[in-house]
């Protein structure tokens, strides 16, 4: 698991390769990744929007932006969290993905960035 805290919210993934899904022959390489939002500072926050960049092994890289996370855009109270499940397919079996969350503090509307920690997306048989 990897760990970033950007203006008190802190965001923690862990990722897992999905054999069921994934078709090597075909250079189909799916991963889920579990995602925890933990807000550490004062003020209730809102996740308006995302952007990723994703990289596969072979150089190849995709930006993914959108509107909140798994069609939701929560709302984390001071010392709350929100969780979720989400996945990415690579055309190999090794790779990694960062980015970040557009959030908003309710109490002012002041919109910030917050990282996402970068994290590697490996196929199991690749670590011995």
């Amino acid at each position: 698991m990897v760990t970033k805290i950007t203006e008190g919210v802190k965001v923690s993934v862990e990722t897992i390769y999905q054999p069921e899904y994934s078709n090597p022959a075909n250079e189909h390489f799916m991963f889920a990744y579990k995602v925890n939002i933990e807000n550490l500072s004062e003020y209730t926050v809102q996740l308006l929007n995302r952007h990723w960049v994703i990289f596969d092994s072979n150089g190849a890289h995709r930006d993914v932006a959108g509107e909140g996370v798994v069609g939701e855009q929560p709302v984390i109270e001071p010392g709350d969290n929100h969780e979720y499940v989400s996945g990415c397919n690579l055309k190999t079996d090794m790779g990694n993905m960062k980015g970040t969350y557009e959030m908003k503090r309710i109490v002012d509307d002041e919109r910030f960035l917050v990282n996402i920690p970068e994290f590697y997306l490996i196929a199991p048989y690749k670590m011995n």
